[in-house]
């Protein structure tokens, strides 16, 4: 067991900009960490204590010369909601959402590698969705790829042991920019509260304090393992 629990850490958030990201940071900044966060069209913050480079993950070549030799945490948030009929969705745009939300997440990974087994504590945190799990109408697309990055995280969790461990977090709906048409409407938030058990929707601090926690060393012994924080969609029926 770790003996103490306030180490400050090097972390770095592909996707730190908006969103779940950008809230992990603001935690993660707020404990003591070093962060480093990576962005693409939402520019960050004037005032962020996060140090930011702009990248395209599915273009760019990875440069970590901006990043410190070790890296304790590593998390992947860049994704996308694409909601449509299995029969109105082409295979390029299959392979697209993949190369995002999957190929994208490899990239990053791949990267960090050697900085993340220098550290005595690493951390990978991707991830999912509860439509995985639950099966859900025009979810084909999103579905797949974010069955994929459960697979991938466990076979990694396995790899990586003992050295480095990975989890993946799925939510529900997330009132982020990335769910915005989703939830662009009194009407459209309260019916998808309705779907949940605890009668709202998951705000982007709900899924940011469970990647933190997964970050930490109160998290030491937690990997391989999908966090369903999905307000007991996933397990509830009430």
């Amino acid at each position: 067991m770790p003996a103490c629990y306030n180490t400050m850490k090097n972390i770095l958030i592909v996707g730190a900009s908006s969103g779940i990201g950008k809230k992990l940071g603001e935690i993660l900044v707020n404990e003591g960490n070093q962060v480093w966060g990576t962005y693409l069209n939402t520019e960050p913050d004037p005032g962020s204590r996060v140090q930011f480079i702009r990248l395209n993950v599915l273009e760019d070549e990875w440069n970590l010369d901006h990043l410190p030799e070790v890296l304790d945490g590593v998390v992947y948030c860049p994704g996308a909601i694409g909601l449509k009929p299995f029969s109105r969705i082409t295979p390029d745009l299959f392979m697209q959402d993949y190369q995002l939300q999957v190929g994208g997440a490899v990239k990053a990974i791949q990267a960090c590698l050697k900085r993340l087994k220098k550290s005595n504590d690493g951390s990978v945190i991707l991830f999912s969705t509860v439509a995985v799990q639950l099966g859900l109408n025009f979810h084909s697309m999103v579905s797949a790829s974010k069955g994929a990055i459960e697979g991938l995280t466990k076979a990694l969790a396995a790899e990586l042991s003992p050295k480095i461990r990975v989890n993946c977090i799925a939510p529900s709906l997330t009132n982020t920019p990335l769910a915005e048409r989703l939830l662009n409407s009194e009407d459209k938030v309260e019916a998808n509260a309705k779907r949940h058990p605890m009668r709202r929707v998951g705000e982007a601090e709900d899924i940011a304090r469970m990647a933190a926690f997964l970050l930490s060393e109160n998290a030491s012994w937690v990997t391989g393992q999908i966090m369903h924080v999905d307000g007991g969609m996933s397990t509830l029926k009430v």
